[in-house]
């Protein structure tokens, strides 16, 4: 209890004029039922001594009042009942003194500054026990209240026994459902006992239409979760259900709405929903639905489970609907299971755009001529093993894997069996005979001439340049960050692909990026390049200074450890710089590790995206180029014995499982030959024999499913990124978002259920990147009062019909002002502080709502 409004009464009752007669003021007051007890020893008045009267010391008052203090004012406090005229010891103090009187309800409707007390005394006696308690009386003090009302009293008494931080009937539900996980609903407990169950219940009736006889938060759980499947399901709701579905079910619906989307409240209703799934037994009703009866249905797990399932099925009885699934789960990525289930739609999408793109192609490859096949896998191709990869990547996070078996079999045999094995022998043929005898292919631009190519014109500049070198960097990989940088900040970005070097492995991949006159080998197999040997960080340097002296040469791992100012020294001053990073080959080079070569292929991508930045926030890099030694092939599976070859050859330089180079001109069985005199020189009298195919040399040892060396086009299909950053101050190379706008022209709202349709105004392509919106209506105040719907504008189509959203809008069953302005409100959900998109007012003129929305 306030005692500031008890503190001021009773000092303007001492500071009134005394009457005739009196020289101070004596004041008793009776508490019998103690509400003030612990109250009075927090009085402060002036002038004023409080003394406090028991059974025990009557006599010691009359003592201390008309003998030993003749001059003070007395507040006498007695927590007894006013004695009778006969038994009353202080009945001569008593009749020249006055009575102070009070009940603690006066009190609190003074100190709450309502003036209708008579109407509302009532309503504040029904919580007695509740204001009992000055914890409590401060908690409902604390909200801010425009108006006391009954029901507004009986929701911040609800509010407060709920911990909540607004008076609203919605966040005390949410509040109990999140307390009903635990062992004891403490916050149930509350109401019981300081509250008034028969006011909750009549207020969720009011306000859901939730009539049940069985009224337990268990209950009312089922009610809103039911209520709020049944405007989605198709089809007919089991007669299980009907009692538990509101006949007015906007309200309900718009709670389960923010519930289920609120981040905070996410695990919670997870866990609640999966319970009520399994009592109501949603899946085995799923068993008479079809699936276009569920795909927008997300209040329960198992839509999304059964759903997943029947993909899966599709799949794997080769049913090439492929658009359909898709835009399946196009539709599942706004609704809230979603991110639970985020691997497992991510490893479907990824074995549909496998499957479809080798389908579309007639499980066969068309070209023949080594130029084309090499250009076709640079423009089309590449794509097939980039959804292989992802595939996986997304499967190993996958945590029950037993559904997805089954597809990731068939996804190995498919992309192994027919794709790789298809691309083997097309790729193969094409190659032996006259091409044998002239690598590379004419025609392409090649990794041996690497620098001449794209370092020394910006030498001839005296442009700085950074050259990015990441170990096995695979041109699909960077096609994929090629992509991201290009979206990710005002920069002109491109991607070229480089035949590589054979064989294609690290130490002859990483020599023909540096500028040399000579490359050779000496008696250990060992590359130097103008005769320093070039496998050392230390030698690549002094190869490069000497060449051009105002360069660097770092591995990465050493600038990742580096503070912003040790960063600045390693380039200052220094026109070429060369930066080595190793994940992918690290990773897929041993055994042990082979098997997370793709998840080091998505490290690699993020390290490289973070570097770039880095540089241009750092020391204000402009140029950048990103390029790789060599490819890979991985296969998941293990490897067959048809998959390898014999090794017949005597004398080796090097063997390894992808390549032998060896003194040798002669062929064999199963291999290609090539000599290395495009890289070594004339009459090098070095040859290299690969495996034909993705084949492998039987050699000893672990580690033959992650391998590099030989020429298959996921090997020698090298990458390089031109990255030129942008700070003029053009609008060419702005990064922007794509816009969305809505285009119903009315702007007035008749209905409780509203349809609105959005569009996207361009296609997702080059600078412009998608967006992702949630929209909603709210009113003046900012409450929301509607449904949430999620807008992701991310369509690469031209046609406008594709990129057009129709969404459905339930607005609360209460009055609205026809007068007054209501808000649609779109909100763009990648952004922290300007997070409104737009802002657009509607009128809503709802004269009756009911079930059926008008």
């Amino acid at each position: 209890m306030n005692t500031k409004e008890i503190n001021r009464v009773l000092q303007d009752t001492f500071n009134k004029e005394l009457t005739e007669g009196k020289k101070r003021h004596i004041v008793f007051w009776y508490d019998e039922p103690g509400e003030f007890i612990e109250d009075i020893d927090e009085l402060n008045l002036e002038g004023v001594r409080v003394w406090k009267l028991t059974s025990h010391n009557m006599f010691a008052t009359k003592l201390e009042v008309e003998k030993n203090d003749v001059h003070s004012n007395f507040l006498i406090y007695a927590n007894m009942a006013k004695p009778s005229a006969r038994e009353d010891w202080l009945l001569d103090i008593y009749k020249y003194s006055q009575e102070f009187a009070t009940d603690k309800m006066t009190v609190m409707i003074r100190d709450l500054g309502i003036t209708n007390d008579a109407a509302l005394r009532d309503v504040f006696k029904k919580y007695t026990k509740f204001f009992n308690s000055k914890e409590r009386y401060a908690l409902f003090k604390s909200f801010s209240v425009p108006e006391y009302t009954e029901e507004y009293i009986d929701l911040t008494v609800l509010a407060s026994l709920c911990k909540c931080s607004i008076v609203n009937l919605d966040e005390v539900i949410k509040a109990l459902f999140r307390e009903q996980l635990k062992e004891t609903n403490k916050y149930w407990e509350n109401i019981q006992k300081f509250g008034d169950e028969e006011t909750f219940w009549s207020l969720v009736e009011k306000t859901y239409s939730y009539n049940l006889q069985d009224k337990s938060i268990d209950s009312l759980l089922i009610f809103f979760l039911l209520t709020n499947v049944s405007e989605t399901l198709g089809g007919d709701i089991p007669k299980t259900w009907h009692p538990y579905i509101s006949a007015m079910p906007m309200n309900a619906i718009v709670f389960m709405n923010q519930f289920m989307n609120h981040s905070a409240d996410e695990v919670i209703y997870n866990e609640l929903a999966n319970t009520v799934e399994k009592q109501v037994k949603v899946t085995e009703h799923l068993q008479s639905k079809e699936i276009k009866d569920y795909i927008t249905s997300d209040t329960f797990r198992c839509f999304d489970t059964s759903i997943i399932t029947y993909i899966t099925k599709q799949l794997m009885d080769a049913i090439h609907d492929y658009t359909s699934y898709i835009e399946i789960i196009a539709a599942r990525r706004k609704l809230h299971w979603f991110s639970v289930f985020r691997n497992e739609y991510e490893a479907l999408y990824q074995a549909i755009q496998l499957f479809q793109q080798i389908y579309e192609m007639g499980n066969a490859i068309t070209e023949s001529q080594p130029f084309d096949l090499f250009k076709a896998y640079e423009s089309k191709y590449h794509n097939i093993d980039t959804a292989y990869r992802k595939f996986y990547v997304a499967f190993d996070q996958i945590e029950d894997k037993d559904g997805f078996r089954a597809l990731r079999d068939k996804v190995e045999n498919i992309y192994t069996n027919v794709y790789i094995n298809d691309l083997a022998i097309k790729w193969s043929d094409a190659l032996v005979g006259e091409q044998e005898k002239y690598w590379p292919i004419a025609g392409l631009e090649s990794q041996h001439t690497f620098y001449r190519s794209f370092v020394q014109p910006f030498v001839n500049k005296e442009e700085r340049v950074f050259v990015i070198i990441s170990d096995a960097l695979r041109y699909e990989a960077a096609k994929e960050l090629s992509n991201v940088l290009n979206l990710e900040r005002k920069a002109s970005t491109d991607i070229v692909a480089m035949q590589g070097v054979l064989p294609s492995y690290t130490d002859l991949g990483m020599a023909t990026l540096l500028p040399y006159k000579s490359i050779t080998f000496n008696e250990n197999a060992e590359v130097y390049v103008n005769d320093y040997k070039a496998s050392s960080t230390e030698n690549r340097a002094t190869i490069l200074s000497n060449h051009y002296k105002d360069s660097t040469v770092i591995q990465y791992k050493d600038l990742a450890a580096m503070n912003r100012q040790q960063f600045r020294d390693v380039f200052s001053g220094k026109k070429v710089s060369y930066i080595y990073h190793n994940v992918i080959d690290a990773r897929g080079d041993h055994a042990a590790t082979e098997h997370e070569v793709f998840h080091a292929v998505e490290q690699t991508l993020k390290d490289i995206r973070s570097l770039v930045n880095q540089l241009i926030n750092t020391v204000s890099a402009s140029n950048i180029i990103i390029t790789a030694d060599h490819g890979f092939i991985y296969n998941r599976d293990t490897l067959q014995a048809s998959d390898k070859v014999k090794k017949d050859v005597l004398n080796t330089d090097i063997e390894k499982r992808r390549f032998v180079i060896s003194s040798e001109s002669n062929s064999i069985e199963g291999t290609m030959n090539f000599s290395m005199d495009y890289v070594l020189g004339e009459g090098s009298g070095k040859y290299v024999k690969v495996p034909r195919g993705a084949n492998r040399f039987a050699v000893q040892g672990t580690g033959a499913n992650y391998v590099h060396g030989g020429a298959m086009l996921q090997e020698i299909v090298v990458p390089v990124i031109k990255f030129k950053n942008d700070r003029s101050k053009s609008s060419k190379n702005d990064v922007r978002k794509i816009e969305v706008k809505l285009t119903s022209l009315t702007r007035k709202i008749t209905n409780s259920i509203t349809y609105l349709e959005f569009f996207q105004t361009e296609k997702i392509e080059d600078k412009k990147t998608p967006l992702r919106l949630k929209v909603y209506f709210t009113d003046e105040e900012g409450n929301r009062i509607s449904n949430e719907n999620i807008i992701i504008a991310d369509s690469q189509s031209s046609k406008p019909e594709d990129r057009t959203f129709k969404e459905k809008f339930v607005l609360k069953s209460m009055t609205y002002d026809k007068t007054k302005k209501y808000y649609l409100v779109l909100e763009d959900e990648e952004e922290v502080v300007e997070n409104i998109y737009e802002k657009l007012a509607f009128t809503i003129d709802i004269a009756i709502t009911n079930d059926f929305g008008f």
